[in-house]
């Protein structure tokens, strides 16, 4: 089966494990401070700036939190989009409320997210779909003047930028995901960043049970203490990265640039293969000043024929997909509304392999078998 996510691990990875577990601390340490200053530097921040978590999901729930997202309050999302988004604001007991996207970069324009406003919207929640930074800057600006908190759910774009500005650091809050099937693996864990650093400092209390004091082996070293005695700011719960991901994340983040180049080329072989092909639409160029991380590469159909499409790859050995499914139509939102594009998006568009471990034959062979399904509809 040619997978549609994969990802790359080896011998450095091990390697890097193998000196954790020698350390004897397995936990949240000097790995993970190196890892937050590592991933501070790719995106060009402060250190004080960032922090790990143990998920992505994880970064949206605590973004609700630090955004004081409560009852009484709505939270602007674009449908396409993970649901981990929805349930970040739903537990907080705030209301969802969907906007359209772009029916071709299934991105939210900021027009979208501006007919969404509501004269209590509290936060705005944008994805960068397949690892395209989309309109975030125009939605930044909107936000700004509406006094509006945004947050990048950047779990598709670890190395998407916009005017040279990474993803996920355009707006207040930021959040990437490390799982099994992203670009950069630990094999789950997150980050999150603020352009606030005293939301981070407030974040990493939250992360670790609302602790004061985190290390009661470092307060032992201050004499006349009783370093097990400890005080609380807040009823939290632990949702840390440990040494071992963090372990990997290093050497991950080292060939990360790599693994993009790789992802681009991907693309652009299928750009080459199937643009301008009759009853297949491919994604649109990316608009002067961005780059984007190619996480996704998506086609769009006629949705009378996409579904059987997806079963004659998958048949023949190629795993598709569609991602994201619209959050609108998810009853426990209860949400009651029509999104025009997103509905036509979301009939139409089948995701394809694309990873940077497929070979240039993988790629072909995956283009001829969808041109053979679509060619013979």
């Amino acid at each position: 089966m040619i997978n549609i996510f994969q990802p790359s691990l080896g011998a450095e990875e091990v390697a890097a494990v193998a000196e954790v577990f020698e350390s004897n601390w397995v936990g949240k340490g000097e790995r993970t401070a190196k890892f937050e200053a590592a991933f501070a530097e790719h995106l060009g921040v402060g250190q004080d700036r960032v922090m790990t978590v143990n998920s992505c999901t994880e970064g949206l729930f605590l973004s609700m939190q630090l955004a004081e997202v409560g009852p009484g309050d709505d939270v602007v999302l674009p449908t396409v989009s993970f649901v981990g988004a929805g349930n970040a604001v739903a537990s907080r007991g705030a209301r969802p409320v969907f906007c359209d996207v772009d029916p071709r970069t299934l991105n939210p324009t900021a027009a979208d997210v501006e007919a969404a406003l509501t004269p209590v919207t509290k936060a705005v929640i944008v994805l960068h779909y397949g690892g395209r930074a989309g309109e975030v800057a125009e939605i930044a600006r909107l936000c700004r003047e509406r006094g509006i908190l945004l947050v990048e759910d950047a779990a598709c774009a670890p190395a998407s930028r916009v005017e040279g500005q990474a993803c996920g650091t355009v707006g207040d809050i930021g959040v990437w995901s490390f799982d099994g099937a992203k670009i950069l693996v630990t094999g789950d864990g997150g980050v999150l960043t603020a352009r606030d650093p005293g939301l981070v400092e407030r974040g990493r209390k939250l992360t670790y049970f609302g602790l004061e004091q985190v290390s009661g082996f470092s307060q032992a070293r201050q004499a006349g203490t009783r370093w097990w005695e400890f005080q609380i700011s807040s009823f939290s719960r632990r949702s840390v990265m440990n040494d071992v991901q963090s372990a990997i994340g290093l050497v991950q983040l080292g060939k990360l640039g790599g693994f993009v180049r790789r992802r681009q080329e991907i693309a652009d072989r299928y750009d080459r293969r199937l643009r301008g092909t009759a009853g297949i639409t491919t994604p649109p160029p990316l608009p002067g000043g961005q780059t984007s991380s190619h996480y996704m590469y998506w086609i769009q159909l006629d949705p009378a024929q996409r579904d059987q499409v997806a079963a004659d790859l998958y048949a023949a050995g190629i795993y598709t997909t569609f991602r994201y499914a619209a959050l609108h139509a998810v009853d426990a939102y209860d949400w009651d509304g029509w999104l025009p594009n997103a509905e036509h998006a979301v009939a139409a568009t089948l995701c394809l392999p694309l990873h940077q471990a497929l070979a240039d034959d993988d790629v072909d062979f995956v283009a001829d078998t969808l041109l053979e399904s679509v060619n013979a509809r």
